[in-house]
């Protein structure tokens, strides 16, 4: 089995992970805000360390690559960019709104098999991330930005459990008219989560370019011009 770097940063959560033969050797997480710029290359350094303290080398490097924080993403997915070319290894990339489904798959023992998981990556207001998957992963919505109301996944299969999750799921809950929804509370993306996803894409040989690849944002990035520049910009128009 191949020895894989997974790197998460789609979130708040900054986290690496050294993962072998199924199991997770090695992890390393900060919890306690975006402090990817300063927490993520120290982490994959000490990674790195543990290898060759092993005198074991790294077969390929996973990285969650969207949707979710802009700047986390675009941290993450550079420095794994730069290990790859590096190591001369590939690169594998994986859905942030997989992550979460495979999590939310690992959470309970009590599944049937049939329920239908929708992880929420919370996008300001009331907008979200999302995407319905069955067990198999296969999408049965158009993966992307939702602004949710009332009618929201009422296009879903009629008879199945639905479970949403992840941190855009909550605010959901005021407006859901779906008959048979569950939440899952305190579901985050993990590196440790990613383990089946980059080690099934690693035996598929399913890697991404290490030019031209780039995060799934599923929308446009919008700078916001702080509201002081606004105010000067208008004060130096009128004195002309």
């Amino acid at each position: 089995m191949a020895i894989i770097l997974n790197i998460e940063t789609s979130s708040k959560i900054c986290s690496v992970a050294l993962t072998k033969d199924g199991a997770v050797e090695y992890q390393l997480e900060d919890t306690e805000g975006m402090n990817h710029a300063v927490r993520l290359a120290p982490f994959v350094e000490k990674c790195l360390e543990e290898l060759k303290r092993k005198d074991e080398k790294l077969d390929a490097v996973a990285v969650s690559i969207g949707p979710g924080s802009y700047t986390g993403l675009r941290i993450g997915l550079s420095l794994a960019k730069g290990l790859c070319f590096s190591l001369g290894i590939p690169l594998i990339g994986v859905s942030t709104l997989q992550i979460l489904a495979v999590k939310a798959m690992f959470r309970s023992f009590d599944w049937q098999g049939d329920e239908v998981l929708v992880p929420m990556i919370d996008a300001r207001r009331m907008e979200v991330f999302t995407c319905a998957y069955d067990f198999a992963l296969h999408p049965l919505t158009e993966c992307g930005p939702l602004i949710l109301d009332e009618t929201s996944y009422s296009n879903l299969p009629a008879g199945r459990r639905i479970y949403f999750f992840g941190d855009g799921a909550e605010k959901f809950k005021s407006v859901a008219q779906i008959a048979d929804a569950h939440w899952i509370d305190d579901l985050e993306p993990h590196a440790r989560d990613m383990l089946a996803l980059s080690e099934k894409a690693f035996r598929e040989n399913d890697f991404i370019d290490l030019a031209y690849s780039v995060p799934q944002y599923l929308k446009e990035y919008q700078t916001t011009v702080p509201k002081n520049r606004v105010l000067a910009g208008a004060s130096a128009g009128n004195a002309e």
